[in-house]
């Protein structure tokens, strides 16, 4: 299957990472394609690579493998502890040329700590950072930020780490991270609006961007069409529960289908999936099932017009057969046989690939394109990079609307990231 191509910048950093062992990570603002080139480097790479994600749905979204589970450790601060290897742990790890780990600003530093202390153990390469493994690490540390756990795991990373965060890791000490910053944005086009952006991801929103972002969010919010991007869950189930019960007619549910190891609940989609004909819906997965072409993407909102065995939706005017997909979950393994890498299916999650999407919250709206948003703050933003997030989903300024004013507290840019990131260095030049 041939995913998109490559824009140079995005080549050039594929050609770092395949011809050198140099640990990388590829950040970049909203839009800037690195899961475009994650999901290339996965296909194309001449290396023996896994991939890996600190939550479930992260993992399932790359087609890698939780953290935790890869590597065999235990929920929470792991310090010190010992870390106990099985055999078959033991030679998964020895077979690793490239470690991945996408939205690794969700990773703390004690946990990367704890895969390097793996790695050089399962290796026996004590003296090496990671022994001996290159790391790539993919995300956005101005859009998703580690979680703090409570007050004594706080007070761990207060009195050990310089921050929470991978970059503050011990192991930096020993080895070199290299920043690529992709800059080519391909979500949005408008000059002024990818200008207003970056001043809201580095904190730096003059009173000029801050007038012009509210006066074109302060229209009168579109009655059809437009998601509410919230802060909370309890919001966003207030707004699509009133918009489902306002609609005739009864409630259909569509049950999921787990088979195997799926373990917890962190499912890529509803496992009890609640439509009614003229529901609005959110794709959660690309289309790649049909030969005329990509008829809608991750993100792409329509209206459901019809709900038999299939539910058939509206979207841009035509109307799509949608069938249930399956999401699988995968484990690598060690083959004697092959002296290589497998990556086995260990579980299959089945449903339709959909989401009521009068509203969804702003964390859930990561990666995804709206040409037209309402953006709920609430009370406050109440985060780092939230309100940047929000905003950098929508494709067009024009498609912008606010519930209320943005205010300066709104615009949180932790002082630690922009420490690391002024480290960033230039993409190499590659020839045509």
């Amino acid at each position: 299957m041939t995913g998109p191509t490559l824009s140079p910048e995005q080549r050039a950093v594929f050609e770092r990472i395949e011809t050198t062992s140099d640990n990388i990570f590829v950040t970049g603002r909203a839009g800037t394609g690195k899961s475009t080139l994650l999901n290339h480097l996965a296909e194309q790479t001449s290396k023996q690579l896994v991939i890996s994600a600190p939550t479930g749905v992260a993992a399932l979204n790359v087609g890698g493998q939780t953290i935790h589970s890869l590597f065999q450790l235990p929920i929470g601060v792991i310090a010190d502890a010992e870390i106990d290897q099985s055999r078959e742990l033991i030679k998964l790890l020895s077979t690793i040329d490239t470690l991945v780990i996408d939205e690794v600003s969700m990773v703390n530093a004690d946990l990367l700590d704890a895969i390097d202390r793996s790695l050089r153990q399962a290796r026996n390469r004590r003296d090496e950072a990671f022994g001996g493994v290159q790391l790539v690490l993919f995300g956005d540390p101005y859009q998703l930020a580690p979680v703090p756990g409570e007050g004594d795991e706080r007070a761990y990373f207060e009195d050990h780490y310089r921050s929470m965060w991978f970059f503050d890791a011990r192991v930096w000490n020993e080895t070199d991270l290299t920043i690529y910053e992709l800059n080519t944005i391909h979500r949005q086009h408008e000059d002024d609006f990818k200008r207003m952006l970056t001043a809201v991801r580095h904190g730096q929103v003059t009173a000029e961007i801050a007038e012009r972002l509210n006066e074109v969010g302060a229209r009168p919010a579109p009655s059809d069409g437009a998601i509410t991007l919230a802060t909370t869950n309890s919001t966003v189930t207030r707004i699509n529960s009133t918009e489902l019960g306002r609609l005739p007619g009864r409630v259909l549910t569509a049950r999921a289908e787990i088979n195997g190891e799926f373990g917890g609940r962190a499912y890529p989609a509803d496992e009890n999936l609640e439509l009614k004909v003229g529901a609005r819906v959110m794709f959660l997965r690309n289309d790649t099932g049909n030969d005329a072409g990509q008829r809608w993407v991750n993100g792409s909102v329509g209206t459901v017009v019809k709900i038999a065995t299939t539910v058939h939706v509206e979207l841009d005017g035509e109307r799509h057969e949608v069938r249930p997909t399956v999401w699988e979950k995968f484990k690598y393994s060690y083959s004697p046989l092959t002296k290589a890498l497998r990556r086995d299916v260990v579980a299959e999650f089945t449903q339709f690939p959909l989401r009521l999407a009068w509203a969804v919250t702003i964390h859930k709206s990561q990666g995804k394109t709206y040409d037209r948003a309402i953006v709920d703050l609430g009370q406050r933003s109440f985060a780092p990079g939230q309100t940047y997030v929000a905003l950098s989903r929508i494709s067009d300024l024009d498609g912008l609307h606010l519930t209320r004013p943005l205010r300066p507290s709104d615009i949180i840019v932790d002082e630690n990231v922009v420490r690391f990131m002024s480290r960033v260095t230039a993409i190499p030049a590659i020839e045509a």
